[in-house]
């Protein structure tokens, strides 16, 4: 069958968007709840039940964008929301969402049902029969046009730019031609290349949005000491840093970028994006940062993404929540060192014996795979990691906000 002929079995959403999984959703608003929820979800001993959560108990906006857009994700049917009672994020608010997604829901304070065991009980008997009733979800054909796909690379080595992360782009040209959703991040390692990314903007407010985003990423980048921007300062130069970057930034593909977008905004329309994950200005003196892979990996998934990607030369063997991720190498070494947890091969390419076009083929073959069901590594090993922390970012780039006041 052609690539383009290819569907996939999705879950039906009252939203319209169908999703490629069908989980429980178990959300703790506070880390006082995080024991009761994660012994609901390892008692209920189902790989459909998983867990998401936030430490804090106080406000932090942030946090609550990205736990009411996991609630709306599509690959999500029914969540359970798990709270001590005392904290800011008050679970009813979460179930109240799921329920207007016409999802199935529910919600509990620990204080209220008696503590540690009762509510355990509670919530594992809720699961179960939440398992039990999505298996009843009608589901849909799904074709490429209802895809969304999130990459980051990380662990990275030379065999990164060369190939692992040049084969996701080819596959998000070739997504994108057949009306898929793309959405690519790390715009700190895009540093020296503002005029190659400010071009490929599909229109001006694209392109602004690019540049504003570009600008706060190198103003972060200097805040941190991630990268010294003077030539002199850097070993190798300016043209080193340049080099590095495009073996980053060539995950995104070719294709013209239709905007900005922030951490748990949706794409308004199909084609590629860029994801912006830094934190705003004010924020930058504290060091606030993506600290980790999974932290970038939620973002991706926050905005929509069915599934991710993981680049990786040197190895991973992280999983992530809600949306399967999929972890590519182009390091054969670290393939056949790692084949338990390692997806893609994309070595070929620096072998010679697969061309480009061939192995982008190969990897959306495996994507639709994913797509119709088959598990990951990540997924049949139970790795099913997140992060949430504190931090601080406007909905909207900034830039527009301004004019607008201006």
């Amino acid at each position: 069958m052609k690539l383009e002929e290819l569907t996939f079995r999705g879950y039906q959403r009252k939203n319209g968007r169908p999703g490629i999984r069908n989980r429980v959703l178990v959300i703790y608003t506070v880390k006082c709840s995080e024991f009761v929820a994660r012994q609901i979800v390892e008692r209920t001993n189902s790989r459909d039940v998983e867990l998401v959560g936030f430490d804090g108990c106080t406000d932090n906006q942030y946090a609550i964008n990205m736990l009411i857009s996991m609630i709306r994700h599509p690959n999500v049917g029914a969540v359970l929301a798990v709270g001590l009672g005392c904290e800011y994020i008050q679970p009813e608010w979460l179930a109240d969402i799921a329920t207007q997604e016409g999802k199935l829901s529910s919600w509990m304070f620990i204080q209220k049902e008696g503590g540690t065991r009762l509510s355990i009980q509670k919530g594992e008997s809720w699961a179960s029969w939440a398992i039990r009733e999505l298996r009843s979800t009608p589901t849909v054909p799904m074709t490429w046009k209802d895809l969304v796909i999130g990459a980051e690379c990380g662990g990275s080595d030379y065999t990164s730019g060369l190939a692992g992360n040049a084969v996701v782009g080819r596959f998000f040209d070739k997504l994108t031609s057949l009306g898929g959703t793309a959405i690519f991040e790390e715009i700190v390692e895009a540093v020296g290349l503002k005029d190659v990314l400010v071009k490929r903007g599909a229109t001006e407010k694209a392109k602004e949005e690019i540049a504003y985003t570009y600008d706060k990423a190198l103003e972060y980048c200097k805040s941190v000491n991630q990268y010294s921007v003077s030539p002199g300062n850097f070993a190798g130069g300016l043209s080193t840093i340049e080099e590095k970057s495009m073996g980053a930034i060539v995950k995104s593909g070719s294709g013209k970028i239709q905007g900005v977008l922030k951490v748990a905004q949706r794409p308004e329309k199909e084609g590629l994006w860029l994801l912006d994950s830094t934190p705003d200005p004010y924020w930058m003196q504290f060091g606030i940062t993506n600290p980790n892979d999974n932290e970038g990996l939620m973002d991706l998934i926050s905005c929509g993404a069915h599934m991710v990607f993981l680049v990786t030369g040197r190895g991973s063997v992280v999983g992530s929540a809600v949306g399967p991720c999929v972890k590519i190498t182009g390091n054969h070494e670290t393939f056949e060192r790692m084949s338990e947890d390692m997806e893609f091969d994309a070595s070929p390419i620096l072998e010679g014996t697969k061309s480009m076009a061939e192995m982008a083929d190969d990897l959306a073959r495996y994507v639709a795979e994913i797509a119709d069901g088959k598990e990951t590594k990540s997924e049949a090993l139970g790795h099913k990691e997140f992060f949430i922390p504190y931090k601080y970012q406007e909905n909207t780039v900034a830039i527009h906000r301004k004019c607008e006041e201006g």
